[in-house]
């Protein structure tokens, strides 16, 4: 029986998403308790790899399960066979087609900034603190340079493995409010488009960081994505502060 699984994690303890030998991954978590439930050994398909530290508000997977067994007790069971940072949220049984990452049309992360001069204990783990103040309407502008179809090398990873480096980014917002928790401005950058390559969603909001800071500007960017160039870029932004918040399907 084929399952979708919707899931939760703070990434903090974890070494990313795809599994790597000994060390603890999203993916080996989920392996190891599956192939415990099922007896057999299982292969989990995730929407995407998230990096090291980086969270997960809405991760899907895809699994198939030989053992008779109802989505909320499957829920129950590998809830049960897991550390309390990973949750599986909901299960639900699935058409025979149904995978993960080929099935998702679209992806959505938001990446959260505390902009004020003190970082409350409560974001530590889930956003990034950027002390001087921003120029809101400057990032907000620029974000528009992002949306569109276009060839990402100079917002990716050089070691991104995979074979094409063109996406649709159908969505990006830059958007302010403040935390109830601190009383601190609170800087939200959201991105949704068909895929993202390897550290794309920290370098484009590394870039409108930079922007806020009046480092760099939208001729800047407009070069970067023309040329491919790295350099023209801002900062990858640090993982933390990253969290994958919804996959979208038919």
């Amino acid at each position: 029986m084929n399952f979708k699984l919707t899931i939760q994690y703070d990434g903090t303890d974890f070494h990313g998403w795809q599994r790597q030998g000994e060390l603890r991954t999203v993916q080996g978590e989920l392996t190891r308790a599956l192939t415990l439930i099922d007896g057999l050994e299982v292969i989990v398909h995730g929407s995407g790899r998230t990096d090291a530290g980086v969270h997960a508000q809405g991760q899907v997977a895809s699994v198939r399960v030989e053992r008779n067994i109802t989505p909320e007790k499957l829920r129950a069971a590998i809830n049960g066979n897991v550390a309390k940072d990973l949750r599986i949220m909901q299960a639900q049984i699935a058409s025979d087609d149904f995978h993960a990452r080929h099935s998702a049309l679209e992806k959505t992360y938001l990446y959260r900034v505390v902009n004020g001069p003190v970082m409350s204990p409560f974001w530590l783990r889930y956003a990034h603190h950027e002390a001087r103040q921003l120029d809101l309407e400057g990032m907000t502008s620029c974000a528009a340079v992002f949306l569109g179809t276009h060839d990402w090398t100079a917002f990716s990873a050089a070691q991104s493995d995979t074979e094409g480096r063109t996406r649709t980014i159908n969505h990006l917002e830059v958007s302010g409010r403040t935390d109830e928790r601190s009383g601190e401005p609170m800087v939200e950058i959201k991105a949704s488009a068909d895929g993202f390559l390897r550290y794309m969603v920290r370098s484009i909001a590394g870039t409108l960081l930079a922007v806020g800071r009046g480092e760099i500007d939208e001729q800047h960017i407009k070069r970067a994505i023309e040329q491919g160039d790295r350099s023209l870029a801002g900062a990858t932004a640090p993982a933390y502060g990253l969290t994958l918040l919804s996959v979208r399907y038919e």
